[in-house]
């Protein structure tokens, strides 16, 4: 979570990233997974990479308090408000951050069409959000989430292989659907 200056408010729509802006040029691009009713902070999702340059100052050397630099929001992936379809929303790793915040966002605005949420990682662990969805299955009647592993352990129950492919396998036909 990055905190704000108490004098910048960064107003966004739910869906949209930020880049953090680094020395010599260089750039990151993090989706915000945090709502925009939340102002007092950015939440992005940020995974370890080794040998990462930015991802291993933050999960190393970054410092409470420390000042970073950021230009934002961008992006044009959002959540179609005029339509009434229902919605699938698939993404995996960290690439869940958007989605969050779309999510979170339809349900404080009381929106009420169906959302089925497919979440791809590697392992059941990787599932690092798996309590909050559950509470968005008691906020929203009409919330779905199906989690796909790429690699399970042998005990695995649920959905295996690519998030994609899941969809499709539980959607063959889109073309009703808004898909995120």
């Amino acid at each position: 979570r990055l905190k704000l200056p108490r004098a910048a408010r960064l107003q966004f729509l739910a869906g949209q990233y930020v880049d953090i802006l680094l020395p010599e040029g260089k750039r990151r691009a993090f989706s915000i997974a945090s709502a925009p009713s939340v102002h007092e902070y950015l939440e992005l999702h940020i995974k370890q990479v080794d040998g990462g340059g930015f991802t291993g100052h933050v999960f190393s050397d970054m410092q409470l308090k420390e000042i970073l630099r950021l230009q934002g929001p961008l992006g044009t992936f959002l959540v179609r408000r005029r339509s009434e379809r229902p919605m699938i929303m698939m993404g995996g790793g960290t690439g869940f951050a958007p989605l969050k915040s779309m999510i979170e966002e339809l349900i404080e605005s009381q929106d009420r069409r169906a959302i089925h949420l497919f979440w791809g990682v590697r392992q059941a662990s990787d599932l690092y959000a798996r309590e909050l969805i559950e509470t968005w299955s008691e906020q929203h009647p009409e919330f779905r989430f199906t989690p796909v592993l790429a690699e399970p352990e042998s005990s695995w129950k649920g959905e295996r292989g690519f998030v994609h492919e899941a969809v499709l396998r539980a959607y063959p036909q889109l073309k009703p659907y808004d898909v995120y």
